[in-house]
């Protein structure tokens, strides 16, 4: 099976080989970003308990952005039923069983720590639109058990984010047959990628001065790092044998080095990291032009690296 993943692969040929669609890039970048806004957000919330009120609202955006994402792998699956069978058991050795009670995980952690953020007018205005559905004394309930742990809970925060980040890179390079996927940088690559993601998703909103200069400041550490690691990760294909050179030619002269280059190192990377130094030092007038780039780049990055593992 092995051999025939790396050897020959044409959808005419191995229909039942061509296994992920569209909905599989959208779930990995929409899971990525919410990752990346857990961390950030947790992050701010620590270094600034007074924040503005785009910061404190956006901290709702995580789950949302996960339920979207799980609905595009659940549009993927062909026994949907069979969803359920996850939750069944928790199985050590199945990325896909941890990656599954993550999800889950990110609901209760997101959402305590958004409504511990939120002021007392702003909570009482989701209390009472709760309330219409009859919860309003559970999401008060939930307010007041949060403001008394939020330390905590934003370190859990923090940490389920980091553990969906990661996730999103495992799925991929576990799956050793498909010689583009098996690296064990893909985890890093798509948590630094979610990261930055994260912070250009908050970036695009009306944060306060001091805020967008610590989003900005983290979202440059994290593109900084992800070259980093994609260069790794390319010269750690080009030399790991015929099969990881064959894969790595897939980005390096192969059919999709053009959008790979353009719309991920150039426009994701390069560009918007340029463009965010030059405002910092220059002290220019932030624009949406760059964290618009960088949540294209990563759509891209995910959508190419799919697509291209199947190729």
């Amino acid at each position: 099976m092995t051999e025939l993943d790396i050897a020959r692969h044409s959808r005419l040929i191995d229909p039942q080989l061509h296994i992920w669609g569209w909905e599989i890039p959208v779930y990995l970048f929409l899971g990525g970003m919410a990752a990346g806004l857990m961390i950030v957000t947790s992050l701010l919330a620590a270094r600034r308990p007074e924040r503005s009120a785009a910061a404190r609202w956006l901290g709702f955006a995580a789950p949302l952005l996960v339920s979207v994402g799980m609905g595009a792998l659940f549009l993927d699956l062909a026994h949907k039923i069979h969803v359920a069978r996850f939750y069944l058991a928790l199985r050590p050795t199945s990325p896909m069983s941890w990656g599954a009670w993550i999800l889950v995980a990110v609901y209760p952690m997101s959402l305590l720590v958004a409504l511990a953020g939120l002021d007392d007018a702003q909570a009482e205005r989701v209390a009472a639109l709760a309330g219409r559905a009859g919860l309003g004394g559970l999401v008060r309930a939930a307010r007041a058990y949060a403001l008394r742990h939020a330390p905590a809970l934003l370190r859990a925060n923090l940490w389920v984010g980091v553990a969906l980040g990661v996730y999103t890179g495992v799925l991929l390079s576990t799956l050793g047959a498909r010689a583009l996927w098996s690296s064990a940088l893909l985890g890093p690559i798509f948590l630094v990628s979610g990261l930055s993601t994260g912070a250009a998703f908050l970036l695009l909103f009306a944060l306060d001065a001091e805020e967008r200069r610590l989003v900005t400041r983290w979202d440059r550490a994290a593109i900084a790092v992800e070259a980093a690691l994609l260069v790794l990760f390319l010269v750690g294909l080009s030399t790991s044998g015929a099969a990881g050179h064959a894969a790595a030619g897939l980005l390096l002269g192969g059919p999709f080095t053009a959008e790979f280059f353009a719309l991920v190192v150039v426009a994701g990377l390069a560009v918007p990291l340029l463009m965010e130094t030059l405002e910092s030092r220059l002290h220019l007038g932030a624009t949406r032009i760059a964290p618009a780039l960088v949540l294209a780049g990563g759509l891209a990055l995910r959508w190419i690296l799919v697509v291209a593992g199947q190729a």
